[in-house]
């Protein structure tokens, strides 16, 4: 999921841009705005930065065993292979 902190901080920026002559309605905004935010975003498939070096490890440990058991069949494949 997106870093609430990351939201708040895109809120804050955009209510940051309101004239101070719509100081009134900051607030509203700020909070309409981090409301949007969070629901556009949460529609989004996204994974934290953690997950994803998770996974990326896992697929690279995974790309290793598969490359070794290659080269393991390649070894007995030439062994019972007719020369």
């Amino acid at each position: 999921m997106f870093d609430p902190k990351s939201i708040d901080n895109i809120a804050d920026r955009i209510s940051n841009a309101i004239p101070p002559s719509l100081n009134n309605f900051k607030d509203d905004m700020e909070k309409h705005i981090h409301a949007l935010l969070q629901s556009a975003l949460s529609k989004l498939d996204l994974v934290s930065r953690e997950e994803f070096e998770v996974q990326k490890a896992v697929l690279a440990k995974t790309r290793s065993k598969l490359e070794d058991l290659e080269k393991r069949v390649a070894e007995l494949e030439k062994h019972i292979a007719p020369e």
